[in-house]
């Protein structure tokens, strides 16, 4: 049995693994974060909590899948808004999940609608027991415009309101960002600037998941309407990598500390995160899919890539990937790669062929005679998408060759991909 070290501080605080339940329905009182526990995560992001003034009222129903062909849950539609017990009841269970398990990580969420709220929020949270502070600026399905997203594309706002939660408790803190903006560096600085410690990064994408074609309704229906409300699943995965990559690549942010969160399904998907920069990790959709148990199986796999990479610790894999992705216009463009087809493994189907002449540069031709495709070089660009469409694996990456008038050593240009080849 592998066993590598998965620990890792973040803010000043020890958690057993990087996983850990997101502010959202997987944590919502106390015997689901027993359970989450229970099962092997180190830390909660209890949901978030907001001031007693806040009445929540929920729609019903309020939740909406995307799927593709036969594969559900590729996005996560999601109406619902904070915690909706009451600040009594929510710092009870904090207390007691504390005092049950004190060795694991509890994360209090919390959500104003002014300096005060959120100074007294900070206060009884920090007393309540919690370890850290995730300030939710970011939650997009908020019925209040003093709340939520909102806040979090306003840099000020966000400066002013971290300032606040500063007065009220000494607890670490990380400020929860919108990816509903097109460049969050100018919210993290002011976020540091306010007294943040750190930054979680995604929260959900503002969207329309669905419509229904014959009442002319976005989806979930609610009394004949619907809204404009929060986007998560492995579809925003992506999207919240490249949040991750560019706060981490901006100046003054590169060693950003980043608890990561958006489309984290699998352990690889882990792996990416942190190796783009992110130290604790946050998952919500998956749970709500499959359970709290896939724990296991992203620690187990995660640990199985370290051991392939000779990693002892899982720090030491923290940002690796940044320094390797460049803006576009640095990008080497002297060569091309031809596809290399394997004849043994295709099957004929032609859908390389289709995709190559419909959506890229007609550079397959097809014998309908042997159903083999064969690459016309003249025309190849070395686009890969032939590679990508192949059902059966039987295309890679094969001949490198300079393009014209470029002048280079086509033996040193490196070309894998573990997705491609």
């Amino acid at each position: 049995m592998i066993n590598k070290d998965l620990s890792i501080d973040f803010l000043g605080v020890h958690f057993e693994n990087p996983f850990c339940l997101s502010s959202s329905p997987v944590g919502n009182c106390y015997d689901m974060c027993k359970k989450a526990y229970d099962e092997g995560w180190a830390g909660v992001v209890f949901k978030t909590i907001g001031p007693e003034h806040f009445v929540v009222d929920e729609v019903s129903p309020r939740f909406d899948e995307l799927a593709k062909e036969a594969t559900p849950f590729v996005g996560f539609k999601n109406m619902e808004q904070i915690a909706e017990h009451s600040l009594a009841e929510n710092l009870a269970d904090l207390r007691r999940l504390k005092a049950d398990y004190p060795e694991k990580v509890l994360i209090a969420s919390i959500m104003g609608t002014n300096e005060a709220d959120w100074t007294e929020l900070a206060r009884v949270v920090t007393e309540a027991g919690a370890d850290m502070i995730e300030m939710n600026l970011s939650c997009p399905q908020m019925t209040s415009h003093e709340m939520g997203s909102d806040v979090g594309t306003n840099p000020e706002l966000c400066q002013k309101y971290c300032a606040a939660v500063k007065k009220g408790s000494d607890l670490p803190m990380m400020a929860k960002m919108t990816p509903n903006i097109t460049d969050m560096g100018p919210v993290a600085k002011a976020c540091l600037a306010g007294g943040a410690d750190g930054i979680a990064a995604i929260n959900t994408v503002k969207s329309i998941a669905n419509i229904d074609l014959d009442r002319k309704v976005g989806l979930p229906i609610v009394n004949g309407k619907s809204s404009i409300s929060g986007f998560s699943g492995k579809a925003v995965k992506p999207i919240a990598l490249r949040f991750i990559q560019q706060l981490r690549t901006t100046a003054g942010l590169e060693q950003l500390p980043i608890s990561g969160i958006g489309g984290i399904e699998t352990w690889e998907d882990a792996a990416e995160f942190i190796l783009l920069g992110s130290s604790t990790l946050q998952v919500t959709t998956s749970v709500m899919q499959y359970g709290y148990r896939i724990v296991e199986d992203m620690k187990n796999g995660l640990m199985h890539y370290m051991a392939e990479q000779n990693v002892e610790h899982l720090s030491d894999l923290v940002g690796l990937a940044n320094q390797a992705i460049i803006p576009a216009e640095a990008l080497d463009r002297d060569y091309k790669v031809y596809p290399n087809i394997d004849w043994d493994k295709c099957i004929g189907c032609g859908r390389c062929f289709i995709s190559c002449y419909d959506g890229a540069h007609q550079a397959l031709t097809w014998d309908e005679d042997t159903r083999r495709p064969t690459c016309n070089t003249e025309k190849c660009v070395g686009c890969q998408l032939c590679n990508l469409v192949c059902p059966v694996g039987a295309i890679s990456l094969g001949e490198v060759v300079m393009k014209p008038g470029r002048t280079g050593d086509v033996t040193a240009v490196e070309v894998h991909s573990s997705r491609l080849s």
